[in-house]
């Protein structure tokens, strides 16, 4: 029976072997370590019980299919009927065909060796044939799980042991860990050479008239509003930008009464906006010296902070006298100067006039 179960392995591992193609480029040939420990079972010719043993197999992986490895190995069968204990020790070379690789690998194996065996105080060395079928089982890419049961032959060539047989029928079964060295190899993804992209038609973009646009919706058409970014509702000039007509005396920082509706409008803006940074910018005509109109115009930009706030504080409106260093218009008539007297808001980077006469 036993030798049945033996011929029927080389006749599988024969057929696989011809008949399976291996791809190269996916193939792990690491070499590695295998310890094991091993149950026997004696077909009945050695007229003893079961035993155990141990061993460990150096091999390297071939390519897909095909590993070759060296094993070595003790078993000891326990003595019974008043038999002595059998020990035994050897080695073998083992070839074994993966039938597929993967997490669970199912493999055949054959090995040639030798062996020494010791019972009744004698020794015989011999020859053994083995021949089985196994599994892995991979845990991580450095650690995988190994069994396999297998069929041993064990020839002592006329070195007799016992009166009977010299040779041996066992069943042997392994379990152990595979321990290959260094890291697995990766499978190459190839990326498909990316399809040629074909442009788009550069469709030129329509000429827009500016003359058609009012981004701030203040009624001025974009091409001559010089305060794109004017806030909702307030008044603007021709040139966009936020106005107050407020008018002082010559030479004089106060606000008219006659001017306080159009400031509270503009306070009422800066309350619904609170976050704009607003700078009010004083501005005077050419007449009298740099340092007295420096301080006129700080003076008339301070009065409408004051009318602006209410007298509270606010972080984010701040004063400042600029004197006749700004003219927008020239200080050589009167109509001109009367331009330049002015204040104006910077708000957030952006001027927005408040014209002050």
């Amino acid at each position: 029976m036993i030798k049945k179960f033996l011929l029927t392995i080389v006749a599988l591992s024969s057929v696989n072997a011809i008949s399976v193609a291996y791809a190269d480029n996916l193939v792990d040939k690491r070499w590695y370590a295998a310890p094991f420990g091993t149950f026997v079972q004696p077909a009945g010719d050695r007229g003893t019980d079961t035993g155990w043993g141990g061993g460990l197999g150096v091999g390297k992986i071939l390519n897909e299919h095909f590993n070759v490895e060296l094993k070595g190995f003790y078993q000891g069968l326990n003595k019974t009927n008043g038999s002595t204990r059998w020990d035994m020790t050897g080695g073998t070379a083992d070839v074994q065909y993966f039938i597929s690789r993967g997490t669970f690998s199912p493999y055949t194996v054959i090995g040639l060796g030798g062996m020494n065996t010791s019972h009744n105080h004698r020794n015989a060395a011999g020859f053994i044939g083995e021949a089985g079928a196994g599994l892995t089982y991979e845990i991580f890419d450095n650690l995988l799980v190994r069994s396999d049961v297998r069929y041993r032959y064990n020839n002592n060539i006329n070195n007799s042991l016992q009166s009977g047989p010299t040779e041996f029928n066992d069943m042997v079964v392994n379990l152990g860990f595979v321990v290959p060295f260094g890291d697995k190899p990766k499978a190459t993804v190839v990326k498909a050479p990316a399809s040629a992209v074909v442009p788009a038609p550069v469709v030129a973009a329509k000429a827009v008239d500016c003359s058609t646009l009012d981004t701030d919706h203040d009624g001025v058409n974009n091409c001559n509003d010089q305060c794109p970014d004017t806030l909702p509702g307030v008044k603007v000039s021709i040139a966009g930008c936020w106005i107050v007509d407020v008018k002082f005396d010559n030479d004089k920082d106060i606000i008219k009464p006659q001017y306080f509706k159009n400031l509270d409008n503009v306070a009422k803006r800066i309350k619904e906006h609170p976050g704009l940074v607003i700078e009010v910018q004083g501005h005077t005509s050419k007449t009298g010296s740099l340092k007295h109109n420096i301080d006129l115009s700080e003076r008339r930009a301070k009065a409408v902070k004051k009318y602006l706030v209410d007298g509270s504080k606010s972080p984010n409106l701040t004063t400042k006298g600029y004197g006749w260093t700004q003219p927008i218009d020239t200080n050589e008539t009167e109509a001109g100067r009367a331009n330049n007297r002015r204040v104006q808001l910077e708000v957030n980077g952006q001027s927005q006039k408040l014209l002050v006469k």
